[in-house]
């Protein structure tokens, strides 16, 4: 996806097409999380201190972000993914890599299919995003990068090393600032220069990595695409532009952040059997405690309890700049062992499936409880 967060405040305001947009929090202590192409010719970039963004471009729109739009939209668009291929390895909410090799024979060729993905998105989504062919995973990364914004670029598996060998060493996969300085020292700027040391050469001076990276310009990936990871914990976090000191003010934020926990369990046909709180101090120090419940939940009020409990058992000791809660020992609900005797839908699950169809019809935010703040002055995810 091309600038996944700006492209879908751009989308949702057309207020801000066409504009510099940037995606972050405060601009004392936040950091960018998404760039419009607009702004990107200032010099701002994701990851930048907002700062130093703010002084690059002056005149640029700020918008906090709203991970729910984000997970939304991206959920979206992997369900357009898995239409053409069970083959989908996720690397973040807005990237992936298919490997479309038995879809040929249904959708077309790699590049046909790649267009209709586009289209289909841009169609169904309003948003654009751009594609890699090739026939190994990390060419076919570079590809649609090489292809951003809006673009798609096929590399063809005989063009590999040569598509590779004018780029700087520092697109390969494991070359750091710290390993990019030291293979210039080497007099080693480009993969081509590193193509044309030898392996042996190279091991000799970087070890294993010299190898690996060798293979690598020479467009060897024996990777395979591997389909979706079981996901290990599904979590809420929120890093506050000021301290917080209040056990009021963080029950609210836990009680958001496990309800957000909640939904996402269940939409992602989960439960959970542990509930972990986290807490960053203002000194950075970080705390988490975790609990265990007697029957796996994707009850968001049963994740807040039970988080609300770890925080009063223990207080912070100084003032906290962000709060979490995660769960965790996910099992599906598919595998939940039912009692012998499996009673009615209980209250908390019939308030929940109402909740995810408003939601689900009416977007994030619709209902939240009495307890919860603004959200003012938080940065979310």
């Amino acid at each position: 996806m091309d600038a996944f967060y700006a492209s879908i405040e751009q989308r949702d305001d057309p207020r801000l097409r066409g504009r510099p947009v940037i995606v972050g929090g405060h601009a004392r202590r936040g950091v960018v999380l998404a760039a419009s192409y607009q702004v990107r010719p200032f010099g701002v970039r994701s990851a930048m201190p907002m700062a130093r963004a703010l002084q690059l471009a002056p005149e640029a729109v700020v918008v906090p972000p709203r991970h729910d739009a984000y997970a939304e939209a991206s959920a979206q668009v992997f369900a357009i993914l898995h239409q053409v291929t069970p083959l989908v390895e996720p690397l973040s909410l807005d990237e992936a890599f298919l490997d479309v090799t038995a879809s040929a024979s249904l959708f077309g060729s790699a590049s046909e299919i790649a267009t209709q993905l586009r289209r289909r998105i841009a169609a169904e989504v309003a948003l654009p995003c751009s594609a890699g062919i090739a026939a190994v995973k990390f060419i076919a990364k570079i590809a649609s990068d090489v292809a951003k914004p809006d673009g798609q670029r096929l590399i063809e598996p005989a063009d590999g090393a040569a598509f590779l060998a004018p780029l700087p060493v520092g697109r390969l996969w494991g070359v750091g600032p710290k390993l990019e300085a030291r293979l210039r020292a080497m007099e080693i700027a480009t993969i081509g220069d590193l193509a044309r040391r030898g392996p042996e050469r190279l091991q000799q001076r970087l070890g294993e990595a010299g190898r690996a990276l060798w293979e690598l310009s020479q467009g060897l990936d024996p990777r395979p695409v591997v389909p979706d990871r079981e996901a290990k914990s599904i979590g809420a976090e929120e890093t506050f532009e000021e301290d917080l000191t209040a056990t009021e003010q963080l029950q609210a934020h836990i009680h958001a952040q496990a309800l957000r926990v909640g939904e996402r369990l269940r939409r992602a046909g989960l439960r959970a059997r542990c509930v972990q709180l986290k807490l960053k101090l203002d000194d950075f120090k970080l705390i988490t405690r975790r609990s265990t419940f007697a029957a796996a939940t994707d009850d968001g009020q049963a994740l807040y309890r039970a988080a609300a409990e770890l925080l009063r058992a223990h207080p912070p000791t100084a003032p906290v700049r962000l709060t979490g809660v995660s769960a965790q020992s996910l099992e599906a609900v598919a595998d939940t062992q039912l009692g012998l005797f499996q009673g009615a839908p209980t209250a908390a699950d019939r308030i929940n499936r109402a909740l995810d169809q408003i939601t689900e019809k009416f977007g994030s935010g619709a209902l939240t409880t009495a307890d919860l703040s603004p959200g003012r002055g938080t940065r979310r995810r």
